[in-house]
């Protein structure tokens, strides 16, 4: 795992222990991690398809859920591959570059469906609060840059994070008691006093973001009473189910993440820490296509489209 160089301690691996000591594990999760995998892989990538070749779905409202299903498809692929490789191959390393890269990626893309979100809400906001307005507001040119923000936001986000992780010293044994490379679990690899600016972006993230839930929470308060104000019950429950897929994405992407990173014991690996992990990194994308898909009428008539459209073919 290290190589020594003129008395300097190069790291070149780290060693990936997330399910090895637990059989019972060992013998479940690769065909768990294996059918999530795939069903976020095809759930997500169908709802790309349909929002790009249907002239319905080319509103706001699905130009951003295909970028939501987008980074949902990378971001379960940054992790979950790469964990599925190793237990089959019962290999646990995993290189310095590509222990770095994953966090980059896993921050870098959890950063911009975070940001995404938030879009989200305010196109929701704009569409029950100021629906005349609608169409000048939520522009094509505007939809392009607010998503042009949410990927870059990401990114640098995920550049932040990376720096300060490893611009610490790393004291051996080079273990990270996951089965994935995340912030939190390399960091208890640093020497003693080494995570101090790591943790500095830590809070400053973590601060930044709960100001943004909040603006999340406030655009909702606002939706909520104007969808009250509608006379009809009919109409306050077709208004308010535009918004329940919506908030359950991100109630969903918010408290996996808190109960991630601040329920857990990163010193070493536990039955618990690891199925809370799996929740956080592999659960939102795999349900999202289905949150979204299943409740929306447009969705589901584009699918019949396409499926109807392949069956009179064959016949």
């Amino acid at each position: 795992m290290t190589e020594k160089l003129t008395n300097i301690t190069t790291i070149t691996e780290f060693l990936l222990m997330g399910f090895t000591d637990d059989q019972v594990l060992q013998g479940f999760y690769v065909p768990f991690f294996s059918l999530s995998y795939l069903t976020a892989l095809m759930g997500n990538l169908l709802i790309v398809i349909l929002t790009t070749t249907d002239r319905r779905l080319q509103s706001p409202m699905y130009f951003f859920l295909k970028n939501l299903s987008l980074i949902d498809i990378c971001y379960i692929s940054v992790t979950v591959p790469k964990s599925i490789i190793n237990s089959l191959t019962k290999s646990h390393s995993i290189s310095f570059l590509g222990c770095a890269s994953q966090i980059f990626l896993f921050i870098f893309l959890a950063g911009t469906e975070y940001a995404l979100l938030i879009v989200m809400s305010y196109d929701r906001y704009v569409a029950i609060c100021h629906p005349l307005y609608y169409e000048t507001i939520m522009n094509t040119g505007t939809c392009l840059q607010m998503v042009t923000a949410s990927w870059a936001s990401g990114c640098v986000y995920g550049t932040i994070h990376v720096a300060g992780t490893f611009s610490v010293r790393f004291c051996g044994p080079y273990i990270v008691h996951q089965f994935f490379c995340d912030i939190p679990s390399v960091l208890t690899l640093a020497c003693s006093g080494e995570q101090i600016l790591e943790y500095a972006f830590i809070v400053t993230s973590c601060t930044f973001a709960f100001v943004c839930f909040l603006f999340l929470i406030a655009s909702y308060i606002y939706i909520f009473s104007a969808v009250l104000r509608i006379s009809s019950a009919q109409g306050r429950f077709k208004t308010f189910s535009t918004c329940v897929p919506h908030l359950t994405v991100v109630l969903l992407f918010v408290f996996s993440g808190v109960a991630n990173y601040l329920g857990t014991n990163y010193n070493s690996a536990s039955s618990l820490n690891l199925f809370i992990s799996a929740l956080y990194s592999v659960l939102p994308p795999s349900l999202n296509p289905f949150i979204y898909s299943l409740r929306n009428k447009d969705m589901k008539a584009a699918l019949g489209k396409i499926l109807g459209g392949k069956m009179l073919s064959r016949t």
